[in-house]
C-alpha cells in the first residue's frame, strides 16, 4: 500500500493530535505526562504557522505519520528543527517513517537548509536508532535538555539524510 506525503491541513488537527498521543505513549511506560497545552490547539497552531511546516503520511485515507519543523527563533535561516516526528505504532517498520523522513529532507534541501536538529527522548532507543539509520548523529555532549538528547543532520545533496531504513 503506497504512502502519500502531503502538507497537513487545519482539518487534520484532530487526527494529528490523536496520532501524537498514541505514538508518545510508546516511550512513556508509566503513562503520558500531563499536557500543559491542549493537543488539538497545539496542532492547529502548528499547521497554521507561517514560519513552519507540518507534513503528514497518509495510507488508505488515514494519517499514519507526521513531521513538524521550522527554523527556531534566533537560529540561522539555513537551520531547521524537527519538533515532532511520529509514526502510528501499527505502521512501524512498514516504510512510513522512511518516506516521511525522505520528504522532509527533500523539502529542506529545496529550501536551502544546511543543518537539521531534533531533540529525542533519551529513553526512546527505537527512535534514536531510526534517526541514526538516516544519518542523524548526537550533537555536542551536554546539548539537549535533561530527558532529551540533541541530534544533528547535515542536509547536503547526496549527504547522510539519504540513507535508507
Amino acid at each position: 500500500m503506497p504512502t502519500v506525503i502531503r502538507t497537513a491541513l487545519t482539518a487534520d488537527a484532530p487526527a494529528l493530535a490523536a496520532l501524537h498521543a498514541r505514538a508518545r505513549a510508546t516511550y512513556y511506560p508509566q503513562g503520558l505526562p500531563e499536557q500543559r497545552v491542549d493537543a488539538l490547539v497545539m496542532w492547529r497552531g502548528a499547521v497554521e504557522r507561517r514560519d513552519g511546516h507540518v507534513l503528514c503520511a497518509v495510507r488508505e485515507g488515514r494519517i499514519v505519520g507526521l513531521a513538524s519543523f521550522r527554523t527556531p527563533e534566533g537560529e540561522a535561516a539555513d537551520t531547521v528543527a524537527l519538533f515532532q516526528f511520529h509514526v502510528d505504532p501499527d505502521h512501524w517498520r512498514a516504510g512510513v517513517g522512511a518516506a516521511l523522513h525522505a520528504a522532509c529532507v527533500e523539502e529542506w534541501r529545496a529550501d536551502g537548509i544546511r543543518v537539521a536538529t531534533l531533540d529525542v527522548h533519551r529513553e526512546n532507543r527505537r527512535a534514536q536508532a531510526f534517526y541514526a539509520r538516516h544519518g542523524w548523529q548526537p550533537a555536542e555532549p551536554g546539548e539537549g535538555a535533561g530527558t532529551h538528547l540533541r541530534m544533528r543532520l547535515p542536509v547536503t545533496p547526496g549527504g547522510p539524510g539519504e540513507t535508507g531504513e
